[in-house]
């Protein structure tokens, strides 16, 4: 399987408001499920719920580009390439 294959199947979670939001992606940060825990689902508590969202989401992100960019870094090394040394994808 090819690298970007790979990322495809490495999932990642982001969260936020100590887990109330939970987000999932993959390695490439396309986001494959998102949980809300019933205890904030009160129409009076929106606007925190969407910030919450948002939050999570980010934090699944950036560990999807970090671990993204660890899953390179390591095919790179396997492969005898210096550490730290950029792939063509």
């Amino acid at each position: 399987a090819s690298m970007q294959d790979q990322l495809d199947t490495i999932e990642v979670q982001g969260e936020s408001g100590a887990g109330l939001v939970k987000v999932k992606a993959n390695a490439k940060g396309r986001i494959t499920s998102l949980f809300i825990d019933e205890k904030i689902l009160m129409p009076s508590e929106k606007e925190v719920i969407e910030d919450l969202i948002v939050a999570a989401i980010v934090d699944v992100q950036t560990k999807a580009a970090a671990r993204e960019k660890e899953e390179l870094s390591n095919i790179g090394e396997s492969m005898g390439l210096p550490p730290g040394m950029k792939l063509p994808f």
